[in-house]
């Protein structure tokens, strides 16, 4: 096709926009309004997904040494571990350091309940927090620090807790979470498809009329074709970037907002550096696609006059 038909058809199509102001209009205020609810659904979806990581990087291993280990069997343990493929970092907490982080925990009555066990008194042992690069694996890589102490004769390890039982059942949660936003997600991407693509349709009924005196006076299909092709295509390129523009200036005003309260909660909302992208490819994706198909749809029928 030669540029210059290319841009007859460019010019023909914002043309028809702009005379068919009303359904251009209609048309583009239903694509703002699924897409907008698409999107926020979306905002919604991904700060979930960004909520349960959070939860799930919060579990780790505590690993409890006899109290009787010396500084090279401590050294030899964290070496063994460290080599275990699924953990990412293993820290040391010595017995004197996790007191004072019980000290902490209990808060202002720390300093008295734990009055007198400083130093040689200290009853805690030392230990090992583990990390792991996928928290899913958290269960498995216990069982491996497990094979690590029962092939040691001397048996340096007292205890490994994970929270047992909880971390799977908090694994089960959050995936259930998660499938059912793409469920919500998935079907409201559908609604949106058929709701804005109906809308369109109408437009080009509203036109039938002038399609067929088109056919009428000897104007070929590609002819005809291209104009309401590319009109589709603006319709749903204007509405998705206006809808994306919403969303993403409304989402970076709510986490100026909410910051502080949330930050309370401890709850961070997705920066909008790891969702922006996201949204764009997905709302003006979807959008301008749906935009092609209904016109293209909607022009075959009355091609055939």
């Amino acid at each position: 096709m030669k540029i210059s038909t290319i841009l007859r058809h460019l010019r023909e199509g914002m043309k028809n926009i702009a005379r068919n102001g009303w359904m251009s209009f209609a048309s583009i205020s239903s694509i703002v309004t699924s897409l907008f609810i698409l999107g926020s659904f979306v905002l919604l979806a991904l700060n979930v997904n960004n909520l349960a990581a959070q939860i799930e990087s919060q579990v780790e291993i505590r690993v409890f040494l006899q109290v009787d280990v010396d500084q090279a069997k401590i050294d030899q343990v964290r070496n063994e571990i460290g080599n275990i493929s699924e953990v990412k970092e293993v820290r040391f907490v010595s017995k004197d350091e996790g007191l004072d982080i019980l000290r902490k925990n209990l808060g202002e009555s720390g300093d008295e309940l734990l009055e007198g066990y400083e130093k040689d008194k200290n009853p805690l042992p030392d230990s090992f927090t583990v990390e792991v690069f996928d928290p899913q694996s958290i269960a498995y890589a216990a069982k491996k620090i497990e094979v690590i102490n029962k092939t040691d004769e001397s048996h340096p390890i007292e205890g490994i807790k994970y929270g047992k039982g909880k971390v799977e059942t908090l694994f089960k949660l959050t995936n259930a979470v998660r499938n059912i936003g793409l469920v919500i997600v998935a079907g409201l991407a559908v609604t949106a498809m058929f709701l804005i693509s109906t809308t369109i349709k109408t437009t080009i009924m509203a036109r039938r009329r002038e399609i067929s005196i088109m056919k009428l006076v000897g104007a070929t299909n590609h002819f005809i074709r291209w104009p309401f092709f590319i009109e589709g295509a603006l319709i749903g390129l204007i509405g998705s970037v206006l809808t994306t523009a919403i969303l993403l200036f409304g989402y970076s005003r709510l986490i100026q907002v909410s910051q502080f309260e949330l930050g309370l909660l401890m709850i961070k909302l997705a920066p909008m550096k790891e969702v922006w992208f996201i949204v764009c490819l997905l709302i003006i994706g979807l959008g301008t696609l749906i935009g092609i198909w209904g016109s293209t749809l909607s022009i075959r029928k009355y091609l055939k006059v």
